[in-house]
């Protein structure tokens, strides 16, 4: 028996008994006084039941209300037992499991926020896609990738297909993860895209991940090259250097002969292919060689008043205050073999002209000239290493200049102008670079 109830069935039990004394001592007949105790007694009982009855009902209501709240996954809920009577001891239980559905439901939520900032950090775009193509989430490259940095959290991903690229919606409509290109501002841009389908609370889920390769394709094809010219460079040298001291050697010895003459016309051209081929290696060596740059914050006017010392004859009409993050001596180079192409390329001098601007931190270069232009050929592969159409080019100044951008995060462009020449342009990131995949997109939606 509970303790109020024991209680309260001992204060009516004395009661009664009080009253039956009371009567029997008053009529003096012990009879008479049990009859007239029965409905007292009754009474008394009923109403003690009703009072007994009552807290414990309001015991259940707080059970239930707090049954209820935790259903509706308020984790927390709290009642104080001695406010439910009798039931004080599943009230005490109701709390425990409440405390521990609130601590799993905290590390839950905490698990799930170190995932979503995982997630939206990682590099490449990823997708979360319902049964019938709703998006339920995007990580940020997602958003800037293909919604102009907007989150569209319940639009059809699907319906948006329409003004996507070609080759995107082929790669995302077909049954196997794919590379696909895309043409973005005149240059081709590879991309991976992978699917993957589970299943979540009985529902079909796809999930979309696309990765931008163009960076690192052509890092690998850089390395490649580079390895090349390294064993290159070094079994010429080992050929070089001896037969330019042999022909020095065989030149002080015949000095005397008769056929000098001849001698050392022959021994001149040798020394001085045998120096052109060294100075030919040392450049492929020097691009091969190619040091992790250096950055750091540059005064733009001051960089630019030496650029005009190298280049006096090129046209800068503007040049902003601030400063620009790179390194200096790397970028001095690109620009010293953007202009020198620029002066190579029948265009008027007066006509060669450098603007330079800054944009969100980000320092946009452009060199142009009014030369001959190039053709559609020469255009896709002018920045790749040993192409050139010059007759004694090494092919490698374009490749340099965008050897060395990309390594500082940049992008480099080259087009023809309007009108005639080239327009070269390239951007170099601040401090804080934005992620190469934000600089190509697959804008989907204009929603």
């Amino acid at each position: 028996m509970k303790p109020r109830v024991f209680l309260v069935a001992t204060a009516v039990g004395t009661l009664v008994a009080a009253c039956a004394l009371g009567l029997a001592w008053l009529t003096g007949s012990p009879w008479l006084a049990f009859v007239l105790c029965i409905p007292l007694s009754a009474g008394i009982g009923w109403l003690a039941v009703q009072l007994t009855l009552r807290s414990s009902l309001r015991g259940v209501e707080r059970l239930d209300e707090g049954l209820r709240r935790l259903g509706s996954r308020d984790y927390s809920v709290h009642i104080d037992p001695a406010d439910t009577g009798a039931l004080a001891e599943l009230a005490t239980s109701l709390n425990a499991l409440g405390q521990v559905l609130r601590e799993g439901h905290d590390t839950a939520e905490e698990r799930e926020r170190l995932m979503r900032m995982l997630i939206d950090s990682a590099p490449m775009a990823i997708v979360l896609l319902g049964d019938a193509g709703t998006i339920v989430y995007t990580n940020e490259a997602a958003r800037d990738l293909f919604f102009e940095g907007r989150s569209l959290e319940g639009h059809n991903f699907l319906s948006m297909l329409g003004e996507a690229p070609a080759p995107f919606r082929e790669a995302l409509l077909g049954n196997e993860d794919s590379l696909f290109m895309v043409e973005l501002d005149g240059e081709q841009e590879t991309y991976h895209l992978a699917k993957r389908h589970f299943e979540i609370r009985d529902e079909t889920h796809a999930l979309i991940m696309v990765k931008h390769l163009t960076r690192e394709l052509r890092r690998q094809e850089i390395d490649v090259w580079k390895k090349l010219i390294r064993v290159i460079s070094h079994e010429l040298n080992n050929s070089l250097a001896p037969i330019t001291s042999l022909v020095h050697s065989a030149r002080m010895i015949t000095q005397d002969s008769e056929h000098a003459g001849r001698l050392t016309r022959v021994y001149s051209t040798i020394e001085e292919r045998a120096a052109h081929l060294q100075q030919f290696i040392a450049g492929y060596a020097k691009f091969a060689r190619l040091p992790k740059p250096r950055s750091e914050k540059v005064d733009l006017p001051s960089f630019v008043e030496h650029i005009k010392t190298l280049s006096p004859m090129t046209r800068i009409d503007h040049v902003p205050d601030g400063n620009g993050w790179f390194d200096r001596s790397q970028v001095e180079q690109v620009l010293i073999n953007l202009l020198k192409n620029a002066e190579e390329s029948s265009s008027p001098r007066d006509e060669i002209r450098m603007d330079i601007s800054l944009h969100d931190n980000d320092l946009k270069v452009v060199v142009a000239d009014r030369g001959s232009g190039m053709s559609e050929e020469v255009l896709q592969h002018a920045l790749l290493p040993f192409y050139s159409t010059k007759e004694r080019g090494t092919g490698l100044g374009l490749a340099l200049c965008r050897e060395i951008v990309e390594a500082h995060g940049g992008r480099i462009r080259i087009q023809n102008r309007d009108g005639g020449g080239v327009e070269v342009t390239f951007t170099l990131p601040g401090p804080e670079p934005i992620s190469p995949s934000s600089k190509a997109k697959l804008t989907m939606s204009r929603v």
